[in-house]
């Protein structure tokens, strides 16, 4: 058994069958022979025409120059906090020295699917549950320095390593989906405070400006207000001065006193056929009647007001005739003794 075990041939990896040497061996594209002269290592064929001594070379291996693909059985690991996971993948190899693939190691394939696997439950056991689904990309590059680390020796170099699928137990899927929507309604709930307060502070803003334009609107409209009565009242100032002026001057010609008396008479009279239609309740004086003695005693008030004012003209003017009297003390003392 022991003999017939030592001239076996060698497991041939990655390809049919060994092809026998006749002499004349056309080696295909991306593919190495490993060849054997008597039983050590003669030379390693390149693709094309070659040429072999029958009986003494023998080709020992095929290594395939491809890159190949390895599907990683499905494996339990556990993460950091404690959750038993799951996991299977796929690793991508190339023979980058046929010789080191050939001799250093009985069969690469095996060797590099449980290095693999060792290396993805000692990753995984670093990290925890929420972190292995973030860092998947940094675990696979992690597994992937770790592989070639090791396989260096062997002549083989990992391209990628990818996780095909994560088995999460039905309990900690169920916890899972619970943490997810609580997480997905406190974002809602967030969200929707956020545009609570927004849109308070939108309609704060609102009526704090609409306040400022309308005391500003009222401060403009009480100075243009101002502004129009002062105006209006220098208006009623100048035409009343005018009016005095006027009045003054009138009262200065000749028989200004008459026709001061005529206007007071006619004021009266008008004044006095207004009062019962203005008011239900009239004052009158003990003498409604007499309108003679109310035209005297208004006459007796102006002449009171006016009487320095004559003092002075009498200083400044030369002195007039004895005989001579005025039309307004003529009309005066004609209507004194009308009254009496």
């Amino acid at each position: 058994l022991k003999r017939a075990a030592r001239l076996a041939p060698a497991p041939c990896r990655w390809n049919s069958g060994l092809p026998m040497n006749i002499g004349v061996l056309f080696v295909p594209q991306q593919e190495a022979w490993v060849v054997e002269r008597m039983g050590k290592f003669h030379r390693i064929l390149e693709p094309g025409l070659n040429f072999l001594i029958p009986l003494l070379d023998r080709i020992r291996y095929v290594q395939s120059l491809k890159e190949i693909v390895i599907n990683v059985p499905e494996q339990s690991a556990v993460t950091l906090d404690n959750v038993t996971l799951q996991i299977d993948g796929v690793l991508y190899l190339r023979v980058m020295d046929p010789y080191k693939a050939s001799y250093g190691v009985e069969d690469p394939e095996y060797a590099v699917t449980q290095l693999a696997q060792t290396t993805m439950r000692s990753e995984l056991g670093k990290l925890s549950l929420d972190r292995v689904f973030r860092e998947r990309e940094s675990l696979n590059a992690s597994i992937v320095d770790a592989i070639n680390q090791a396989s260096d020796c062997w002549g083989i170099r990992c391209l990628r390593y990818e996780i095909k699928d994560i088995h999460v137990p039905p309990r900690v899927k169920e916890s899972m989906q619970m943490q997810v929507e609580a997480e997905r309604r406190k974002r809602a709930t967030v969200l929707e405070s956020e545009g609570t307060r927004e849109s308070a502070i939108n309609v704060a803003e609102g009526q704090k400006q609409a306040q400022i334009l309308a005391s500003e609107a009222e401060k403009a409209e009480q100075i243009n207000k101002a502004a129009g009565e002062a105006n209006a009242m220098l208006v009623k100032a100048r035409a009343k001065a005018e009016a005095i002026q006027l009045l003054a001057a009138a009262l200065a010609q000749q028989h200004g006193n008459a026709a001061a008396s005529l206007s007071v008479a006619e004021q009266y009279v008008n004044a006095f056929s207004k009062i019962a239609k203005d008011s239900n309740t009239v004052l009158l004086p003990a003498n409604t009647g007499d309108v003679t003695n109310m035209v005297a005693q208004a006459l007796g008030i102006y002449t009171t007001l006016t009487k320095p004012q004559a003092v002075k003209t009498q200083d400044e003017m030369p002195p007039a005739h004895e005989n001579s009297h005025s039309p307004a003390t003529e009309v005066l003392k004609a209507e004194q003794g009308s009254s009496s």
